[in-house]
């Protein structure tokens, strides 16, 4: 075969060649120079990202005639031969078909030979975290002390998998995934020098989905360039060979989910999949296209951290049409579906469900209506303001101030319970009416909610009535300043009466009292009607024990409850 992959005519062959791993590079290249040259290296990273290359950089490097050197020469004969693979004292292993005891055996018994043409035997093992527990464990002693000839460059994509008594023996290097902004430019670089001619956003489509590994970057290069009819390699070229869709045709898909299109959007999904797309990569665009347009809200200027969108009219228009809670649901939608879709043979059908679900899922825009927001901060404040309010209360009711240091404080004012208008409805009271009363209570706090005067009912979550005639009925308030609010509120008493009315057959009046001022309105209006019951002022016979009580302490020290 004449013809060889862009990866592998394009394999770094010096450390400057390689690309978005300068922190791994600079440290080899400072310890060739100084003549540190550790016996065991361990390199780990995603695939394509340079690790076995730069293992072959760094055997050249030790053997090269002109060492110490920053770079390997690539013309004497030990680089030469190292490149070719002419030279057997660079043993490269793949551990993913040599991972038994009797490979790694064969290896440590081989160690002791000095080399034959280079100054050091390097062994480059790949994917090391294949190696079963045995050869690990072989390979153990001579990582540990090995000879002064021979250098071991250990590589893989999961070093959780490999032991961390062979770790702690290597110096470890972490390749990182390359970015986009590299790729393109290593990309642009050989295309320039291959003499083909490709689009600047098809270079940028297929780095971003190259996801970080320059050797897929340049298989999905060499692809597209065999791909095209034409001159050049054009968007829809990059597009067609990565199964991503245009930017054109994700805005118009998301255009007709936020407008809830369903006909529209499912009609873009049917032709999105008829062009050869993979579901679970167009759900990838997907979050990607909202990832972006998140990004673009809150800064517009980082579009060079844009994953799939390039900045236009109909992508800022979008943006501006959508709101950040709206592209949060969708990510949220996409992500699930996108996980789901593992487990399936009928990618297709995740996909269709999702769009029908996106476009019939209830409509935000009412959340974002100005007079609905309006309302709703209002009552945002309001709540706030309640929940003050009862902590002040709190504070009045703890401090058992004299009435002389509230009068000093005239921002405020004292509410003051009407005695009269309680005196009279004491006068009419029966325990049955009270009853009557309390049986409903629960319910009466209930419509208040169904009736949009949840803010209001709240002051009653603490008050209980405490007496009721046929005609009115007392609540007892715990905070005087939820007294205040609820009797000031004249809509909200007149509810009340027509809540009671339908409840209980009868037009009740209430009638509200702080609990401090309680006490001694109740108080009052016994000495006045000498001694006889609230509940029931016309009886005259007291309980046994009551009336024991009062001969025993007398009526200053006996409160009498129901």
């Amino acid at each position: 075969m004449g013809y060889q992959a862009l990866y592998r005519v394009w394999r770094p062959q010096l450390f400057s060649d390689v690309i978005g791993q300068k922190h791994v590079t600079k440290t080899l290249q400072n310890a060739l120079v100084q003549e540190k040259i550790s016996h065991a290296y361990l390199f780990s990273g995603p695939r394509g990202t340079g690790k076995t290359s730069v293992a072959k950089i760094l055997a050249k490097a030790v053997n090269c005639e002109h060492s110490p050197v920053q770079e390997p020469c690539n013309e004497c004969p030990a680089c030469t031969g190292i490149t070719d693979g002419s030279i057997s004292d660079v043993i490269e292993i793949d551990a993913a078909s040599n991972n038994g005891v009797d490979e790694i055996r064969d290896i440590r018994d081989k160690v002791k030979y000095a080399p034959n043409a280079v100054k050091y035997k390097v062994y480059i093992i790949d994917e090391v975290h294949m190696l079963s527990t045995g050869a690990f464990n072989a390979l153990l002693k001579t990582l540990e002390e090995p000879p002064r000839h021979v250098i071991f460059i250990l590589a893989t994509t999961e070093p959780h998998k490999i032991p961390l008594t062979i770790i702690s023996r290597c110096q470890r290097f972490d390749f990182k995934r390359i970015g986009p902004e590299d790729i393109v430019e290593r990309m642009d670089e050989i295309v320039t020098n291959t003499g083909a001619a490709c689009d600047e956003q098809a270079l940028q489509i297929i780095a971003r989905a190259a996801e970080g590994g320059m050797r897929d970057a340049l298989s999905l290069l060499d692809q597209a360039i065999s791909f095209s009819t034409g001159d050049r390699v054009t968007v829809e070229d990059a597009l067609t060979i990565t199964g991503s869709a245009s930017q054109v045709y994700l805005g118009t898909l998301v255009n007709a989910i936020h407008d809830k299109n369903v006909a529209k959007a499912l009609e873009l999904l049917k032709e999105l999949l008829s062009l050869g797309k993979d579901p679970v990569r167009l759900i990838e665009d997907l979050i990607l296209y909202f990832r972006d347009m998140l990004l673009y809200q809150v800064s517009p200027q980082m579009t060079e951290a844009f994953e799939r969108v390039l900045v236009d009219d109909a992508f800022t228009q979008l943006a501006d049409a959508i709101p950040a809670e709206t592209i949060y649901r969708l990510i949220e939608q996409l992500n699930q579906t996108q996980q789901e879709m593992k487990w399936t043979n009928h990618p297709r059908i995740f996909m269709e469900v999702l769009i029908v679900k996106l476009c019939h899922t209830k409509s935000e825009r009412a959340k974002d209506d100005p007079s609905l927001l309006e309302l709703q901060s209002k009552i945002r404040e309001l709540e706030n303001e309640l929940r003050t309010l009862k902590a002040e209360g709190v504070k009045v009711q703890a401090a058992s101030a004299p009435q002389h240091a509230k009068a000093k404080k005239p921002a405020k004012k004292s509410y003051k319970a009407p005695t009269g208008r309680i005196h009279n409805v004491l006068k009419e009271a029966t325990k049955q009416d009270l009853q009557a009363v309390k049986s409903h209570w629960g319910e009466l706090l209930g419509t208040l909610g169904e009736q949009n005067m949840k803010s209001a009912a709240a002051l009653l979550n603490e008050a209980e009535p405490v007496a009721a005639s046929a005609a009115a009925f007392v609540v007892k308030f715990k905070y005087e300043i939820h007294c205040q609010m609820a009797m000031e509120n004249a809509s909200f008493i007149e509810s009340i009466s027509s809540i009671m009315q339908r409840m209980t057959g009868n037009s009740l009046r209430m009638e509200g009292v702080p609990d401090g001022q309680w006490q001694q309105i109740r108080e009052e209006f016994l000495s006045t009607q000498g001694n006889e019951e609230m509940e029931s002022p016309s009886s005259k016979e007291e309980e046994p024990l009551v009336a024991e009580a009062r001969k025993l302490f007398g009526d200053q020290l006996v409160e009498i409850k129901d």
